[in-house]
């Protein structure tokens, strides 16, 4: 190594190190003055010899990478989202739910919920890879060249770190900075930003990274994902972030109970108003990694965890008039139209009603003043009404009786709370619904085709359900509003590519009402093809792993309109995926059919992802408790006493991971 390539690396260690101790230890030991002069001759040496270029070089944190169009990337591990806790009560039920689960005692992590935008970074050999938004926790948009302008982001790890690995975080934009960005807008007559957590979002998605770099935005993290990392529990892996470089809250704290973990909350909910970011609440982890393991996941979140949230802000304004929207599947929601008002950071103009019993067990009238706060940070909903500002001529709110849209009599069902509008395929909201629903990123995820303009292609009688988008020409498309030449070919290779998307999330995207993403996964895996699903009675439905009398009726009466078969068949004439491909099937047994199974410990030669995998694709149910229909346990080191104790009491045979390897002949 030369004298001048020396001379970057040391420069380039030291302001890494600078970088650190000011953005993460928040203790600076340089002043600002001497930083920038050794930033400048890193500059100047690196311009002057590009033959020592180095990426994750601290003279690269300002930017200038262009970003035109933000690539979508898969998740290796789902960004799963979490359930909601308001109460003491909550809490507890919570905790007896997973001492069913689980053996021994259970410690908790407590942490700030930050309010930002979620992200993923993925380290390789400790260099920064990617960094990810969440998106639907499936996928999400690639932001790497705007995250690597945030100082307290390392682009390179220190210590002794795993050769991969993801952590997840918050992008934060705290109050000091925010209100800074604001007067600077408001001094040049530019509208101020509206709260920190939109602006630190909308920054990410910035086409310029310069300008990225000029926001103050700090990336707060707390949970480390990947295989073999050397860690016990939620709590050291904070710790252990934190020596590798990264920038991990030191409010988390390590609780025995449930009462130590309401007093965390409690010191908190008064605490929180003194820190310099947006938080909304607690999150509360079970610490133990393998206990998180056992409990696992519900279709949408982790068993092992759960937000508190704060008490949400309350403010009063006056309800202007009541409208009915028509959803999808033909459900009427009534929203109360408001006095705009400010809540939580943002105007607030409308609240959802949700049903003819909520507006007459709240009485909520035109014109009364009505108390509003936003459910879990995000919703507006009325809570109640301010009765002595009620008007003395005041009337009872009398539900509609026929659909807004197109004047059809509504219908009950016995049960139900909401009212529906049966006219499925002449209501033009619910086919334009529809047709948004089938083009969304869950569902075949149509590049270049939104939801406006699906709207528009329907009024304009070129579309109207979604088997006709697969007939749509440039020539259609071009003279529409706001439409190109080259956005109407994207939409059309967007729609062609659609074809290429799993049967599983077709059937999804048929808007079969009650039947989302995990119904769908588990009808596509019994019946493998739509025909079969199409000729199955309520009986055959009702068989199916979790699918209950509801869902196998609105299944059973999908397939039973001529309309929906007619544009079935047109979907398989264009070559939509209808049944699961060859590749889908590999692999796929129905060996386990019918037999529910219960993994528990920890492995030798397999993860205990892959085995449940196996258990799934070899047709099996993986179990999260022992009952008397459990058909046999999968134990590996480590199983708790109880459960074993369980699985004797009931009889039920244990076996290894060998042994249930061999049981599916996979060595």
């Amino acid at each position: 190594m030369n004298n001048i390539e020396k001379r970057i690396q040391n420069l380039r260690n030291e302001l890494r190190e600078h970088n650190y101790n000011y953005y993460v230890l928040d203790n600076a030991t340089i002043s600002d003055y001497d930083f920038d002069l050794k930033l400048n001759e890193l500059q100047d040496l690196e311009e002057k010899h590009p033959e020592f270029f180095d990426a994750n070089s601290p003279t690269q944190r300002v930017g200038g990478a262009v970003t035109k169009n933000f690539e979508t990337i898969a998740h290796e591990n789902r960004m799963y989202s979490l359930d909601n806790s308001y109460s003491k009560e909550d809490l507890q039920d919570w905790e007896k739910r997973i001492k069913k689960l689980v053996d021994g005692d259970i410690q908790y992590t407590c942490e700030l919920k930050y309010d930002g935008a979620s992200i993923s970074l993925t380290y390789i050999n400790g260099i920064l890879n990617k960094a990810v938004t969440r998106g639907d926790g499936f996928q999400g948009d690639n932001v790497t060249a705007n995250v690597k302008t945030i100082k307290s982001v390392p682009l390179q790890l220190k210590g002794d770190y795993p050769e991969k690995f993801d952590i997840r975080g918050e992008i934060v934009l705290p109050f000091d900075g925010f209100n800074k960005m604001n007067e600077e807008r408001i001094e040049i007559g530019e509208e101020p930003y509206r709260n920190p957590r939109n602006t630190a979002s909308g920054s990410l998605k910035l086409q310029d990274s310069a300008e990225v770099a000029k926001r103050p935005l700090e990336c707060l993290l707390y949970n480390l994902t990947g295989n073999h990392l050397g860690i016990n529990t939620q709590f050291e892996g904070l710790e252990i972030a934190r020596q590798w470089g990264f920038k991990v809250p030191s409010a988390a704290k390590l609780c025995n109970s449930i009462d130590e973990v309401l007093e965390f909350i409690e010191q908190w909910d008064t605490e929180r108003h003194n820190l310099p970011y947006e938080t909304d609440g607690v999150v509360v982890k079970v610490n133990n990694l393998q206990q998180q393991e056992e409990l696992g996941y519900t279709a949408k979140a982790p068993r092992w965890a759960m937000a508190y949230k704060f008490k949400s802000e309350q403010v009063s304004t006056r309800l202007n008039s009541i409208s009915y929207q028509v959803g999808r599947t033909g459900a009427i929601t009534p929203v109360a139209n408001l006095e705009p008002v400010e809540l939580a950071g943002t105007t607030v103009k409308r609240a959802s009603l949700h049903n003819a019993d909520q507006i007459e067990k709240l009485d909520v009238r035109v014109g009364d003043t009505v108390f509003v706060e936003k459910g879990g940070e995000i919703i507006p909903k009325i809570l109640g009404v301010d009765l002595l500002k009620r008007l003395s001529d005041s009337q009872p709110t009398e539900y509609i009786t026929s659909c807004p849209e197109c004047g059809t009599e509504l219908i009950r069902q016995e049960g139900e709370a909401q009212h529906y509008c049966p006219n499925y395929n002449g209501c033009k909201p619910q086919i334009i619904g529809r047709i948004q629903h089938y083009i969304s990123r869950k569902a075949m995820d149509i590049e270049g085709l939104g939801g406006e303009t699906v709207g528009l292609l329907v009024n304009e009688g070129l579309i109207s359900n979604y088997s006709d988008l697969y007939e749509l020409t440039r020539e259609q498309i071009i003279p529409l509003e706001r439409m190109a030449e080259k956005s109407a070919d994207n939409m059309i290779n967007g729609i062609d590519q659609s074809k290429n998307i799993l049967f599983e999330r077709v059937l999804y995207a048929l808007g079969i009402r009650y039947v989302g993403e995990t119904v769908a996964k588990k009808l596509a895996k019994h019946y493998k093809s739509i025909d079969a699903i199409s000729a199955a009675s309520n009986d055959d439905l009702i068989n199916v792993d979790e699918i209950g009398t509801k869902i196998a009726e609105s299944v059973h009466a999908f397939f039973s309109s001529e309309e929906n078969l007619r544009i079935l068949n047109r979907l398989k004439e264009f070559g939509v995926q209808l049944e699961m491909s060859a590749e889908e099937l590999e692999g796929k047994t129905n060996i386990l059919e019918g037999q529910s199974i219960v993994v528990s410990g920890v492995f030798e030669s397999i993860s205990r992802n892959e085995l449940k995998k196996l258990i799934e694709d070899n047709g099996g149910k993986v179990s999260s408790s022992i009952s008397s229909k459990t058909s046999y346990i999968v134990a590996g080191d480590k199983m708790g006493p109880s459960k074993k104790q369980k699985a004797e009491s009931l009889d039920i045979i244990i076996i290894d991971e060998y042994q249930f390897l061999q049981k599916i002949d996979k060595n």
